[in-house]
């Protein structure tokens, strides 16, 4: 069995709100897990996630750092308007930034992170390591929305375009920002017959067209569920074929 622990303060970025971490693993490449859509911090332990990559977590080759979400006040807020949701957004990314990574640093200085995250997790685990590749070495993007304006109606603006892959990743044109992103291992696995595919491939294709690589895994089927997530999580994080 791995080590486990919980972890929770006030948060300053978010206004004070409780935020808590439950923690999987001693040392090792640090993975940020992002919950689904208004998803909970034990959720990858209940679905069987931590227990797909045991033996790394065991090894101490691996540490999960499961975080809450704040998206019932960010993007799934459908009575504040679409800025309004981005704003709450950015609260989050400055937690994640500010408090998450050094307080894991902290106790694991391991300096590999990886952000993971399944179907609206999937989002958050990209945009946080597009917008910091610096810190970001691997980013698994798993049957994931990837383009924030499906939940904002098509509306965007100079808020929204900066926590929205589809947009800002593919109109860089910083060469030391480019330079990062193509440094970042980036996996997007999607299903076959997922809804979300046609949006993965494209924010793939565009992305090559700018000389950022990545890789596009095209899975059987829908593959939009736990037991499929668990699998690529083994495949892509876990070193299982």
């Amino acid at each position: 069995m791995w080590q486990r622990s919980t972890h929770a303060w006030d948060s300053p970025a978010l206004l004070g709100r409780t935020m808590e971490l439950v923690v999987h693993g001693h040392a090792g490449a640090r993975l940020l897990a992002f919950p689904t859509s208004m998803g909970w911090n034990r959720e990858w332990e209940d679905r069987g996630m931590c227990d797909a990559v045991a033996d790394q977590l065991a090894a101490g080759d691996l540490q999960i750092i499961c975080v809450p979400s704040v998206d019932a006040q960010a993007w799934y807020d459908d009575h504040a308007h679409p800025r309004a949701r981005a704003e709450w957004h950015a609260r989050y990314d400055v937690y994640l930034r500010d408090e998450v990574l050094p307080f894991t640093a902290e106790a694991n200085p391991n300096p590999f992170v990886i952000t993971a995250g399944a179907s609206f997790g999937g989002y958050h685990a990209l945009c946080f390591a597009a917008r910091y590749p610096e810190l970001v070495g691997r980013a698994l993007v798993m049957s994931a929305l990837v383009d924030i304006r499906r939940l904002t109606g098509g509306w965007s603006d100079d808020v929204i375009y900066f926590y929205n892959p589809a947009e800002f990743m593919v109109h860089e044109h910083d060469p030391e920002r480019i330079r990062r992103l193509q440094a970042l291992d980036l996996i997007l696995a999607v299903g076959t017959d997922d809804t979300l595919r046609a949006q993965n491939e494209l924010l793939a294709g565009q992305l090559w067209q700018r000389g950022i690589g990545n890789a596009l895994r095209l899975w059987d089927g829908w593959a939009h569920d736990w037991p499929w997530w668990r699998d690529m999580l083994r495949r892509y994080v876990g070193g299982h074929d």
